[in-house]
């Protein structure tokens, strides 16, 4: 009897761990083909061997030409990251995510700084205007520098048809023992951030798209 009771935890104790993974598994990969998660980024090599890395994707129904200027003017007191505003608001970072292109954010280079938060920035890592954007850095806990390097790549890939694919990658390398417990939980709510992004900038470009390609209204 009790090799049963034991035997059934161990199969309901698997069963939860492998649920667990699967889901993990699903975040880290969300909307990504197999091919986008395993293939290499603009920005991989600054960071050649991650402890954590979690690449995302979307379908955009128009060109890249019509997503950059969305990616181009990324960043706190910019464009924001047309996420959850309020809840990123909740933790001080400021944010107020545009709902069109603004001419004086689409200048951006090697070196310059994007904030999450004011007081917290990303520095541009390489850029190739109309293909990608990759920002790296840290963010330090107080007086102590950052526990982890990371970067955040957005790729642009044109699809057959005119449609193009938003890839968004996050590569972490831990600089302290303790610093996967910190990213973990940090990383579970990227997830939720970050879909919200992805969704957002195709919204957004797919209804300026739409709007430049309709017919001038008579007056």
């Amino acid at each position: 009897m009790r090799f049963r009771q034991a035997f059934g935890m161990a199969v309901v104790g698997g069963a939860a761990v492998a649920g667990v993974l699967a889901v993990r598994r699903w975040q880290l990969r969300w909307g990504a083909t197999g091919q986008e998660a395993g293939g290499s980024l603009p920005g991989d090599d600054i960071i050649a061997n991650p402890d954590l890395t979690a690449t995302r994707a979307i379908t955009i129904d128009t060109s890249s030409g019509q997503v950059w200027p969305w990616i181009a003017q990324l960043g706190q007191g910019r464009g924001g990251f047309y996420s959850y505003d309020f809840l990123e608001n909740l933790a001080g970072c400021d944010i107020h995510s545009a709902n069109r292109i603004m001419p004086d954010w689409q200048d951006v280079g090697p070196g310059d700084q994007i904030r999450l938060a004011p007081q917290v920035a990303l520095a541009v890592a390489t850029v190739q205007p109309g293909q990608s954007l990759v920002l790296h850095g840290g963010v330090p806990m107080g007086d102590t520098s950052p526990p982890y390097d990371f970067t955040w790549a957005f790729v642009l890939n044109g699809e057959p048809g005119g449609a193009t694919r938003l890839i968004v990658r996050e590569r972490y390398a831990f600089l302290r023992p303790w610093a996967r417990v910190l990213v973990e939980p940090v990383e579970a709510v990227s997830f939720v951030m970050s879909q919200k992004m992805l969704r957002g900038i195709r919204d957004r470009a797919e209804r300026s798209a739409a709007t430049a390609q309709s017919p001038a209204q008579n007056p």
